[in-house]
């Protein structure tokens, strides 16, 4: 990825702080200074985009999370978005609202972005940057696949995955609301989570038929696969893989994981494991029945949790 083609800036403290962010970001940014990106896709491939935004107060606060840690994490949860679509990432578009007070630390947020990007070698591409009271990054990443994969493609008699271990995040988020610093393994889960770029697309070429990332919770977001694919997924409570500590429950609600679930005929899940050194767990069954999931503990149903919901009333 060449920086050097970025263009000339004019003068002024906006640009000033745009040159500083081109700094940091060096041969990761690509073409940055036109009123637009141009992008080139593959022949016989479909351009996917996703927007995330990460609001101060909402999804962050400045005393869970450095600013490197909030740059580099809007950035993996908005890439997470390609992974569940089994796309390879083209560029990412960058929205900053950068307080007063943020404004010594701009270069710490681009070093978070450019390391979450270059973690999957995806060059920032453009953005837009203006001055607010509350920090937000609305990052929007661009990828191509052949043939995405929806959330409506799940087919009974098929099996789900869910790749990783669950609960970390959730464990690290009840700590801060008790007054707690999370455990290291917890807090490194919740500020450094992992787009499975690579693994969504060998779960694609393996066959999955649906997919999404676990952001609002992993029965919440099957849930969405259920209704897409209008099917009935039935999830073992005691399959889910969950990290030392996590109880099955809190492994089910567990968001902002940003590991992918798919739908898809068997696959072998020690060879899976083997070539992209991460676990993949069968956790379920699309079944008969009315659209919706049905969770399971010792073959009886019990009431599943919630995931996250912005706008759910308190």
């Amino acid at each position: 990825m060449a920086g050097t083609d970025n263009l000339a800036l004019g003068p002024g403290k906006e640009f000033d702080i745009v040159r500083s962010l081109l700094a940091e970001w060096g041969k990761s940014a690509e073409r940055i200074g036109d009123d637009a990106a141009v992008l080139e896709v593959p022949d016989g491939e479909k351009l996917v985009v996703s927007t995330d935004t990460s609001l101060e107060g909402v999804h962050f606060r400045r005393d869970w999370l450095n600013h490197f840690e909030i740059g580099y994490r809007a950035t993996a949860a908005s890439l997470s978005d390609l992974a569940a679509m089994a796309a390879r990432p083209l560029g990412l578009m960058i929205a900053l609202t950068l307080p007063e007070a943020d404004r010594s630390e701009a270069r710490a947020i681009a070093t978070g972005i450019r390391e979450g990007a270059s973690a999957v070698l995806c060059p920032i591409v453009g953005g837009d940057l203006s001055s607010g009271k509350v920090l937000s990054l609305t990052i929007t990443a661009l990828g191509s696949v052949a043939r995405p994969i929806s959330r409506a493609g799940a087919k009974r008699g098929q099996r789900v995955y869910v790749t990783g271990h669950l609960g970390g995040p959730a464990a690290a988020l009840r700590a801060w609301n008790a007054g707690a610093e999370p455990g290291e393994r917890d807090r490194a889960r919740f500020a450094h989570p992992i787009p499975r770029i690579d693994a969504a697309i060998g779960l694609a070429e393996r066959g999955a038929t649906s997919a999404i990332d676990v952001s609002d919770g992993l029965i919440a977001d099957i849930g969405h696969l259920a209704a897409a694919s209008k099917v009935c997924i039935e999830v073992d409570l005691a399959r889910i893989p969950r990290l030392n500590g996590v109880s099955p429950l809190e492994a089910a609600s567990s968001g902002e994981e940003y590991e992918i679930v798919v739908t898809a005929p068997e696959i072998d899940v020690v060879q899976f494991s083997s070539e992209f050194g991460l676990d993949l767990t069968e956790i379920g069954r699309v079944v008969a029945g009315s659209s919706g999931v049905q969770l399971l503990n010792d073959g009886q149903r019990v009431t599943a949790p919630l995931g996250f919901d912005h706008f759910r009333d308190k």
